[in-house]
C-alpha cells in the first residue's frame, strides 16, 4: 500500500508501466454508490496521482480507467504510458505490439513524491 486515508487508499499494481489503483476504504460497487466525501478525495486523488506521475515519469500519456468487472468493487486504474511499452497505443489490457525494454526511474522515488503530495505520509 503506498498512501492510507481516511476514505481511500492507493496501492501499486505490479506491471511493466507504473501503474496504481485507488479504492475507498467502504467497499462500493459503482461510483454513484460513494459518498459525495467519497467521491471528492477519489476526484482529488486522481489528479495529484496524474501530476505526480507526469512529473516524475514525464511519459507519453497517462490513462485513466474504471472498469470492475472481475473485481466488482469501485476502483480506479491510472496507468503512466510510453510509446515504447509493449503495450502502446493499445489500452494495457490490449494485444502486445513489441516487447519493451523500459528503463523507469525508481519506483520508490515515485512513491515518496507520491506520499508528501497526498499527504498521507
Amino acid at each position: 500500500m503506498i498512501c492510507d486515508g481516511k476514505l481511500i487508499y492507493i496501492e501499486w499494481h505490479e506491471a511493466e508501466i507504473p501503474w496504481i489503483k485507488i479504492f475507498t476504504k467502504t467497499p462500493r460497487k459503482e461510483l454513484t454508490d460513494a459518498s459525495d466525501e467519497e467521491r471528492t478525495a477519489i476526484f482529488h486523488a486522481i489528479t495529484v496521482c496524474e501530476r505526480t506521475m507526469l512529473e516524475y515519469y514525464k511519459p507519453e500519456k497517462i490513462n485513466i480507467a474504471s472498469f470492475g468487472n472481475y473485481l466488482p468493487r469501485l476502483h480506479i486504474h491510472i496507468m503512466v504510458r510510453f510509446k515504447d511499452d509493449s503495450y502502446f497505443p493499445e489500452s494495457a489490457w490490449g494485444v502486445k505490439q513489441r516487447e519493451s525494454r523500459l528503463q523507469l526511474p525508481s519506483r520508490r522515488g515515485f512513491e515518496d513524491l507520491l506520499i508528501a503530495a497526498m499527504r498521507c505520509g
